[in-house]
């Protein structure tokens, strides 16, 4: 059979094996994404758990990002954003426990922000901010998701073989997949930042 000028390429022939090894993993982003929806729902709820904490948090965001010009603006949410994602993949070998807690975190800090938002400006505010999330979100679910499959390591008969065959899946999916989300969303929320003011 004669090989496509399409299997040839580096780059689709990667792509359309991160796909695969998505589609294999998916239960474990679906999980990842009910977790982070119902904690974004009790921080919606209850935005009452760490307070302080979260408004420092935000306060150091928006004095980081001060005086940023667009491209500043696009490389700052850029990296923060891979530095999450690659802690909630990387991290998953300790029995996939790092990454439910980006998961949890994340979730609940945004539910937080949404509910305040919402108190300030009103429900409608909540179409403003939904752009930001359309790259970002799916991003951050797929990096937690191969992070809890790399947890599940220790619970296989071929501990090294599966690992290492699971670790080079993710690698590849975070390069191919993850990481131009990633791009896109930084772009996005640089645009809109600016944007809105």
């Amino acid at each position: 059979m004669k090989k496509s000028k399409k299997d040839d390429c580096f780059i689709f022939r990667n792509f359309n094996l991160s796909l695969k090894y998505l589609n294999e993993i998916k239960n474990y982003v679906w999980f990842s994404l009910a977790v982070f929806l119902v904690f974004g729902l009790i921080g919606f709820l209850f935005p009452v758990f760490f307070e302080e904490q979260i408004l420092n948090l935000i306060k150091e965001l928006i004095e980081k990002t001060e005086g940023l010009g667009l491209i500043g603006l696009i490389r700052f949410i850029f990296l923060n954003n891979l530095k999450s994602s690659f802690f909630a993949m990387g991290l998953g070998i300790f029995f996939g426990v790092l990454p439910l807690l980006i998961l949890i975190v994340n979730g609940y800090v945004l539910g937080f922000v949404a509910s305040k938002t919402v108190a300030i400006e009103g429900i409608s505010i909540l179409w403003r901010l939904l752009p930001h999330g359309i790259f970002e979100i799916p991003a951050i679910m797929i990096s937690a998701g191969l992070g809890l499959k790399l947890g599940t390591f220790l619970f296989v008969k071929h501990k090294k073989g599966d690992f290492k065959q699971w670790l080079l899946n993710s690698l590849r999916v975070f390069l191919f997949i993850v990481v131009p989300l990633l791009i896109v969303a930084g772009i996005i929320e640089g645009l809109l930042i600016i944007a809105l003011n």
